[in-house]
């Protein structure tokens, strides 16, 4: 929502026609009486309100899970140019799908859109619009070429986010999960070469310039 790494949070989206008390052994905050709110059932008593007011009412109190103030502006800052940002991400990552689907240098891309993707479909069915601006993929030498590589980018930034305007690049192996073997990492999910690229919305020729010159080195 956010989109310029100001702010860290979530939201909650809920249409209320989840059927919590067909699983109610799986629910019991929503679907057993709450001795904090003098013994009522949320389902019962609110119905499709039920997840969203136990949130705002028992969870909020209780846990103190609310922005602050200034939090809260930046998001809505960011909220205002959403929809126009999600469509360049899209549209900028399919284009650095293709490009690094093509290069020598790269053993892999992992990337829905991908015709050869194995959620291709599924993408095109549920995702008309576009699937997301993050792809991964892999390069051919393993985890320390993709060490090199991730040292020579000039324009994306190596950071965690995701969904940032600027696009920003991840090497598990070598920064979150460095503590790991190569065998734990499979293990884990996460492949040795794994480089996870959030496409920001730049203009993509400049971009694919900066993961040019960062394999060409």
């Amino acid at each position: 929502m956010d989109g310029h790494a100001t702010s860290v949070g979530s939201c909650i989206v809920d249409s209320g026609n989840f059927n919590w008390q067909a699983y109610a052994d799986k629910y019991p905050g929503l679907c057993e009486p709450d001795p904090s709110y003098h013994g009522l059932t949320y389902t019962e008593t609110f119905g499709k309100r039920a997840f969203i007011t136990k949130a705002t009412s028992q969870l909020m109190r209780d846990l103190g899970a609310i922005q602050s103030p200034q939090n809260a502006f930046l998001l809505n800052i960011g909220l205002e140019t959403l929809y126009l940002r999600v469509a360049q991400h899209c549209e900028n990552a399919l284009t650095v799908a293709r490009w690094l689907q093509q290069n020598e240098k790269v053993a892999w891309v992992n990337y829905p859109e991908l015709p050869d993707n194995k959620y291709y479909g599924l993408a095109k069915k549920y995702l008309p619009k576009g699937s997301c601006g993050v792809l991964s993929f892999g390069l051919k030498g393993g985890r320390e070429v993709a060490i090199r590589f991730m040292d020579n980018l000039q324009l994306a930034a190596i950071v965690t986010h995701v969904a940032d305007a600027h696009t920003s690049v991840l090497h598990p192996a070598s920064h979150t999960h460095r503590q790991l073997s190569d065998e734990q990492l499979i293990e884990a999910g996460v492949a040795p070469d794994l480089i996870r690229l959030s496409v920001g919305i730049e203009n993509v020729e400049d971009i694919i310039a900066d993961l040019e010159q960062a394999l060409n080195k």
